[in-house]
């Protein structure tokens, strides 16, 4: 069963992952590197999730090995502390298409009894 706070910190990043996804679907690399808002969009919402993933239980960590915490913490803090040297090909393969792998996986630890 997972702590109030894990449950609280996943329900975040997989409302962040999924607007993150939706931000960049349908669209092309060339329209996400000409818009400039949407770009500060996605990586809010990947700093979310990082953010979030920061502060889940070590309990629930060690226990979901397979989800990559660690990156996810990673990036946040890459985009957080090197705020004017953004890696745009990183940003936009983490949106379209590392969380589409991760957001079934939030919703399974959501679902798990």
């Amino acid at each position: 069963m997972l702590l109030d706070s894990d449950h609280t910190r996943l329900c975040h990043m997989l409302e962040a992952a999924r607007e993150a996804v939706g931000y960049v679907q349908g669209l092309s690399r060339e329209n996400f590197d000409s818009q400039r808002p949407l770009q500060h969009s996605v990586v809010r919402c990947i700093e979310v999730i990082g953010e979030a993933a920061s502060r889940l239980s070590p309990q629930l960590r060690e226990a979901n090995p397979d989800i990559p915490w660690q990156d996810m913490i990673g990036m946040r803090n890459r985009l957080v502390h090197a705020y004017f040297d953004l890696d745009l090909d990183l940003i936009w393969a983490t949106a379209s298409q590392e969380l589409l792998g991760i957001i079934p996986r939030l919703k399974a630890l959501l679902t798990s009894p």
